[in-house]
Formats: structure tokens, C-alpha cells, sequence
């Protein structure tokens, strides 16, 4: 996925520098090139020879350093790297990179790099209060540097507060945003629905259905990496929201409703993954569900349909794709539903078929279009939201 993206790892002297490693290994597994820069004090904390073992390349610490090809070296990097990462940055190399002072390999390289600067401040929750501190963070943010907000929590020393280093996973995602894909949705906002309504019956039971919003989170996770400005309406979910999108939680059917239809109008993009109830019941007090020899008998009403609403008032230049899961006549149901609603695509997909549905890491869709039928092959959810926003910049570059 990142073959041929080079990730230049800046690492200084503070505790947090045991997560590098792992960050740098989710890297290695996706293809890229990783090189790796350490101050002399980041070595008190870690081994650089943990970093050589996993990138396969030397460790630069020291700029005068003649144990490598002869270039200059710090030139030759700033050239090869996609992105720079600073994690963790210590309050000195903040200070320094702030001031203009480059007077080791680390900040020398990171001075002479073009690219995209991402900074994760990783230290006391005092010092990184400091007022001269938070100054110096403020002036790498006007320079174009992009801040990696610590996290709150136990620190090195016992505290509580702010000031430690985000998990390796969060700088990972950091990094992919930059990376992983070209900003063709730039400028370009984007709504998903994902996960499972859940419609009350009383004060402890509801219906609800099996969709985890893994499908629904993968479509809003593509949007944000090509560059989107990407609203979630989130039901209920058995996985984590993508970072860097704008979550709007909701339970009902209709509390999805009025978060979708009212963001509608200002959107460009809308994608409809949710599974959302067809029925809510008409009564949900307890005192007002019939019982009979122990059963309930309850009067359910159809929920408002989201995706006719969208088509009915969807204006010009605006894309609605819908996902149709049928257990048989996928291909003429999911085309009627194409019609009737208005819709520009529908992603369709069939119950019955192992490795798509609910639950899984993967789907098998169909993507339907008032003129084409696209059979794509099983892949991962990740990889069939990327082909459907390929088919729709496809449609509307006409």
C-alpha cells in the first residue's frame, strides 16, 4: 500500500521513543521506506540498533558521521521523504526547530526537508505548559508544521496530565492521512451512515440488526485519506470511528433521519451504509404493549426511508450512493431501488454469500449504475470503499 512512499522517523530524547518501534513496523508491513533519525540523547532510551534491524537501514545520529555512502546526507533524505514525523518531540528540539537552530543531524535534516512536518510532543505535563513551550508549538503550527496533540493520562513519572505521546496506532493514522492515497477528494465533503439502528421497545429492549459499521466506517476512512471533509452519522458500532472525521452519534432510525436530511443540502457526497430499521414499534411505554399467554404482541410502524428522502431532494451537481444487502434477486432489487430513490449508484451486495454482509473484515459488491454493472472481486472493506469512490470521481468527471 505504501510502496515507493518514504517516511522520515525523527526520534528525541524522551521516554515515549519504546513506541517507535512498533510504529515503525506498521510501516515496514505496508511496503514502505522507512529511515530513522535519532539526537544522541534519544540513544540513552532505545538502541538505534532496534531501528537498523527493522527498517534494514543505518541510523543516522551523528551529521559528521563517515560511515555511510558519500553525499550529504541530510540533503539526500530531505529529498527522498514523503513525510516527516517528530515522535517523540522533546521540548528542546521543539525550541529548536522553533528558533531556526540546526545543530545536529536530526534537526539539520528536518530543517532541509520540503514535505509535510508532523510534530507528537511527548514530556512533562508542566514543561509542556510552559509558556515558552506552548509559544514554540504555536510557531511551528504557523510555519505549516501539523501538531500531534498529546494525550491525557499517566505519565513517566506518576502524574496525571497531558503530555504523553499518542499511542503508536494514532501516529500511524497521522502518517496514512498524508500518504496513503492522492488528495483526489480535496475540497469535497462527504456524508456516511454507518452501524445498526436500534429501535426501543421499552426501558430495557429494542430491534436492532447485525451490522457492525465496519462497511460504513471503511467508506468514511477512504474519504478522509483522499483528502475529504468527512461527516459520520454513527448508529451502533462494534468497531471504532475512523480519526479526522466529524462523528455525529444517533440511535433511531429516525434520529438518523433528521441528522442526515439536514446536513443533506450542504453536502456533496453522501453514502448510505447504515442498516437502518424498516419498522419501529408504534407504542414503545411498557404500559402500552400488549401482552397475550405471555407473548407480546406490539403494532410496528415503517421508518421514514432515508435514502428516497435524500433522492427526492437531492440538488444539482450532488452524489447519493446506497447499499442494497438482499438475500435473492440481488442484481433486479437493487436496480428498482437505483430508480425509485433517485439514487446515482447503488453498492449491492447478497447475504448469502460467503465473505460479504455483516461482521466481516471483507465484501463482494456490485456496483450498479443507470448504464453499468461492476462485479467486483472479494476484497477487504478498505479496498471496495476505495473502487467506489474510483467509479464515482469516474461518473462525475463525465
Amino acid at each position: 500500500m505504501l510502496s515507493g512512499k518514504t517516511v522520515l522517523l525523527a526520534v528525541t530524547g524522551s521516554i515515549a521513543a519504546y513506541k517507535i518501534p512498533n510504529l515503525v513496523r506498521m510501516l515496514t508491513k505496508l511496503n514502505c521506506n522507512v529511515r530513522v533519525l535519532m539526537t544522541q540523547n534519544a540513544t540513552q532510551f532505545i538502541n538505534p540498533i532496534t531501528f537498523e534491524t527493522l527498517t534494514g537501514s543505518k541510523c543516522l545520529i551523528d551529521t559528521f558521521d563517515r560511515n555511510f555512502q558519500y553525499s550529504v546526507e541530510h540533503v539526500a533524505l530531505a529529498k527522498q521523504a514523503d513525510v516527516v514525523m517528530i515522535a517523540p518531540a522533546s521540548a528542546n528540539v521543539i525550541g529548536k526547530i522553533a528558533c531556526g537552530i540546526a545543530d545536529d543531524m536530526l534537526t539539520t535534516t528536518v530543517m532541509a526537508c520540503p514535505c509535510k512536518k508532523i510534530v507528537s510532543p511527548a514530556m512533562n505535563h508542566n514543561m509542556y505548559h510552559n509558556p515558552i513551550v506552548q509559544d514554540n508549538i504555536k510557531k511551528l503550527a504557523a510555519y505549516g508544521y501539523e501538531i500531534a496533540l498529546p494525550d491525557t493520562g499517566r505519565l513517566a513519572n506518576g502524574d496525571i496530565g497531558d503530555g504523553r505521546m499518542p499511542e503508536e496506532s494514532v501516529l500511524f493514522q497521522y502518517i496514512m492521512r498524508e500518504i496513503a492515497h492522492e488528495k483526489d477528494l480535496a475540497g469535497k465533503r462527504v456524508l456516511v451512515t454507518a452501524g445498526a439502528t436500534q429501535e426501543p421497545l421499552d426501558p430495557v429492549r429494542f430491534i436492532t440488526n447485525h451490522s457492525t459499521g465496519k462497511m460504513g466506517c471503511a467508506v468514511a476512512l477512504a474519504a478522509m485519506r483522499r483528502g475529504a471533509e468527512v461527516t459520520l452519522v454513527a448508529a451502533h458500532m462494534e468497531t471504532a470511528p475512523p480519526p479526522f472525521v466529524k462523528v455525529v452519534p444517533v440511535g433511531t432510525a429516525a434520529e438518523m433521519y433528521d441528522a442526515v436530511t439536514s446536513r443533506a443540502p450542504e453536502t456533496d457526497i453522501i453514502i448510505k451504509a447504515a442498516a437502518v430499521a424498516d419498522y419501529t414499534p408504534a407504542a414503545v411505554a411498557e404500559n402500552k404493549i400488549k401482552k397475550s399467554d405471555g407473548a407480546l404482541q406490539i403494532d410496528m410502524v415503517r421508518t421514514k426511508d432515508i435514502l428516497k428522502a435524500l433522492g427526492a431532494q437531492k440538488r444539482e451537481g450532488q452524489f447519493i450512493c446506497g447499499f442494497s444487502m438482499e438475500t435473492e434477486n440481488m442484481l433486479e432489487n437493487s436496480r428498482k431501488k437505483l430508480v425509485s430513490k433517485n439514487c446515482d449508484l447503488i453498492c449491492a451486495n447478497s447475504l448469502r454469500t460467503e465473505g460479504a454482509g455483516f461482521g466481516t473484515n471483507t465484501n463482494i459488491l456490485t456496483l450498479i449504475t443507470a448504464d453499468r454493472e461492476i462485479a467486483l472481486d472479494k476484497m477487504s472493506k478498505e479496498a471496495a470503499a476505495d473502487r467506489i469512490f474510483d467509479l464515482i470521481l469516474e461518473m462525475q468527471k463525465g
